[in-house]
């Protein structure tokens, strides 16, 4: 190997420990935003009534159910009517949820998307963004 393929090498060596020193710090960078967005979500809470007004559902960023409330008519009401409120309130409530979760975790994925992925540091490496087709 003569002294300008060393050269080459060497350069392109520096290239990819910049960019895996970029990408490391842009991790690092996301790691801690991390801790604040999960507790965001681990507070985050989504409430909504039924049409009929009867129910009242909060679930949690995930949601699960964590609370729920009647007006003291609906327990006058058919359960069957009572069952359709719960029901109506709490998928509301949790397509409410998800949607806040989204919205909290939008600056890590896009975040993510600027990173780049293995093949582009590692020319011919699988990608660690794409599932692996089996």
């Amino acid at each position: 190997m003569d002294r300008w393929e060393q050269e080459g090498l060497r350069a392109a060596n520096h290239g990819i420990r910049n960019q895996v020193e970029d990408v490391l710090d842009a991790y690092e960078a996301q790691r801690a935003h991390l801790s604040e967005v999960q507790a965001k979500l681990a507070t985050a809470r989504a409430t909504a009534k039924s049409a009929d007004g009867l129910v009242e559902v909060t679930v949690d960023s995930s949601g699960v159910l964590t609370d729920v409330r009647f007006e003291p008519k609906a327990l006058r009401g058919k359960p069957e009517q009572l069952g359709r409120s719960v029901t109506e309130a709490g998928r509301e409530a949790a397509r409410r949820a998800q949607e806040q979760a989204r919205t909290i975790m939008a600056p890590i994925a896009a975040a993510a998307e600027g990173m780049p992925d293995l093949p582009d540091l590692v020319p011919g490496a699988p990608s660690l963004r794409e599932p692996e087709e089996r």
